[in-house]
Parts: structure tokens; sequence; C-alpha cells
């Protein structure tokens, strides 16, 4: 018995050692550029599902689902989040195109099917390793909420807050480069 555990505790060190050599080596990818190895994925994902099932506030927000509200949400996104995740034409920008991880263009990959808290808790804590910023420092509770209940009805916009979504445009075009 003595021996096994002295052989277990042996392979602990070294899977450590291997994996701070691997680390400090400059051999686990650093760049953004370059797929995310699929522990770091499988880690990542795990980690933000369960701190979101523990964390997210239940049911609605403290802001009403109003158009003045809706159109207040598309008016924080347009200052905080269409130059990583787009405007209503679903294009990427420039700045979206070179991130790592890429964000998701909400116009055609939304998240209307998320709870109202789990797209609260993206805004207000941000997303560890994506560049996913939190703004709790930044925005109010409501303009969070506001952005929130922008991004869950962002799919059944009234025709006045659609023409204020429609409207926002990408701060410059995309540069193609190939």
């Amino acid at each position: 018995m003595k021996a096994f555990f002295y052989g277990l505790l042996s392979a602990a060190v070294l899977a450590l050692a291997g994996g701070y050599a691997f680390v400090v080596t400059g051999m686990m990818p650093a760049n953004a550029d370059s797929p995310p190895p699929g522990l770091e994925k499988w880690a990542a994902h795990r980690s933000l599902k369960a701190a979101i099932a523990r964390e997210a506030p239940l049911g609605a927000g403290p802001v009403a689902l109003d158009d003045a509200a809706l159109v207040a949400g598309v008016k924080v996104y347009a200052q905080n989040c269409l130059v990583c995740h787009g405007g209503a034409d679903g294009q990427a920008s420039n700045i979206a195109l070179g991130l790592y991880q890429h964000a998701p263009q909400l116009a055609t990959h939304g998240v209307e099917d998320d709870a109202e808290g789990e797209t609260y808790w993206k805004v207000h804590h941000g997303i560890r390793l994506t560049g996913m910023p939190g703004f709790s420092q930044t925005l109010t509770e409501q303009q969070q909420w506001q952005v929130t209940l922008f991004l869950k009805h962002m799919d059944s916009l009234s025709p006045a807050v659609a023409k204020a979504w429609k409207a926002l445009a990408l701060p410059s075009a995309q540069a193609a480069v190939r």
C-alpha cells in the first residue's frame, strides 16, 4: 500500500512538473490567432456554466419591459457592445475579427433563449479568458438591465425599437485582408 501511495504521489508530481514546463517554455499557445487546446475549452465552459447556475439572478429583472427601456438598452449596446458584438446587419468589426475568443455577433447568434439572469450575469461580471469585460463598475444597474432586456427581446422588437437597432452602424467598415 505504501508503494502504491508513493507511486501515485510521484505520478502527480511528474504531471505537475510537466504542466509547469509546458507553460513556462511557451509550448502552451498564448497567441490570439490559434485554436484553444481542448482542456482549456472544456475547463472554461464548465466553469462558466457552473458559475452562472450558482450566481445568476432568477426571474425577471427590476426594469420594466417597454419601448423606453429597450431603446435605452439599444443605446447602451451601441456605446459598449457594438464594436465586438456587431450591429443589426450581423457583420463583425475589424476588432471583432481579431478577437480571441471570437465574440458572438448577436444579430445572427443572439442570446434571446438565455434567461435574463444569465445575460445580466455576463454583462455585470464579464467572462474570464474571452475578452468580455464586466460592466459592474462602468454601467449603472439600470443600464445593465436595459441592455439585458434588449438582448433578451432583440428578435421581437416593436417597430420603433427595431428602427433604433437597425440604425446602429459599426465605427468603420471591415478591411478585407487576404
